[in-house]
């Protein structure tokens, strides 16, 4: 990813969704932007507008957290979003010898972590790095997400199920939504990460074999999982709307556990457990139908 390119293209979005009024800035005239001028946002940042021009351009190395923090507050960036830009200013110094070879091959889930998600068989639970490459999953897991395990073409890869799975719009009933929160996902990625190849390879695809995602890309919106509700239209038990919980593996190179839930007592309970009974089922008709090899 061009590091430039990324600072200049985010700081414009920002600044373009700002009005003056927004930002308590008088107004004279007819404008001919949507939201702030870089002298407005220069002001607001208590730097000189040359000094603003030279960071929209993308030159943040060796910008100080003082002038970071005032180009934040004057954007009004989210706690998201100031992180973003924390990352992109980090990025912007020398390129790290040998980090594009360390990001080239997919991290290993460590056996202690897989044992953990194996051992939550009640609970779909899943660890996924910052590509939203699926590493690992319990049956439960494998099951919930059967339609994109049964997408050869996605690579058990969220997003690119999402785009370009044709069964992703009937999973996802909220597939906007979904979709949005992907994107801002991978956003925060390559922000971290511009020398990883595979996310760039991953994001160039998307480009160009999703309209959606094109347009999505373009708004340089970020989003990080934490916790929230997901709402499924699984085809074999029907709709399902789960809790998740994204827990961050530390010293894990961007690995998360994610682990579903229902409420006690929910028609989604209910679902889970014949999903789960359904999974085991298949399970033994695969191993009855496995030629023996002794």
């Amino acid at each position: 990813m061009d590091n430039r390119r990324e600072i200049s293209a985010f700081l414009r979005s920002r600044r373009d969704k700002i009005t003056p009024e927004q930002a308590g800035l008088p107004v004279y005239g007819r404008r001919r932007v949507p939201g702030l001028r870089r002298g407005e946002v220069a002001i607001l940042a208590g730097v000189s507008v040359e000094y603003y021009t030279r960071l929209e351009r993308g030159n943040l190395r060796g910008v100080s957290e003082s002038v970071l923090n005032a180009l934040a507050q004057a954007l009004r960036l989210d706690d998201t979003e100031r992180m973003h830009l924390y990352d992109l200013a980090r990025a912007a110094g020398p390129a790290p010898q040998g980090r594009a070879r360390q990001r080239e091959t997919r991290p290993a889930v460590r056996p202690g972590v897989a044992r953990i998600i194996e051992g939550m068989p009640e609970l779909p639970a899943f660890v996924k790095n910052d590509r939203l490459d699926t590493l690992a999953a319990n049956p439960l897991g494998r099951a919930l997400f059967s339609p994109m395990y049964a997408d050869p073409m996605c690579g058990a890869n969220s997003a690119r199920f999402a785009f370009l799975g044709p069964a992703a719009r009937q999973f996802y009933i909220d597939w906007e939504r979904v979709t949005h929160e992907a994107v801002g996902v991978l956003r925060i990625a390559a922000g971290k990460n511009p020398y990883d190849r595979e996310l760039s390879n991953l994001i160039g695809e998307l480009c160009t074999r999703s309209d959606a995602f094109r347009v999505l890309w373009g708004s340089h919106d970020v989003h990080v999982f934490r916790g929230g509700t997901k709402r499924l239209r699984h085809p074999v038990v029907g709709d399902l709307e789960l809790d998740h919980e994204s827990l961050a593996l530390p010293d894990e190179n961007g690995l998360s556990v994610v682990v579903y839930s229902a409420p006690p007592g929910s028609a989604t309970e209910d679902g889970l457990k014949l999903l789960a009974s359904w999974s085991a089922t298949a399970g033994q008709e695969q191993a009855a139908d496995t030629p023996s090899t002794s």
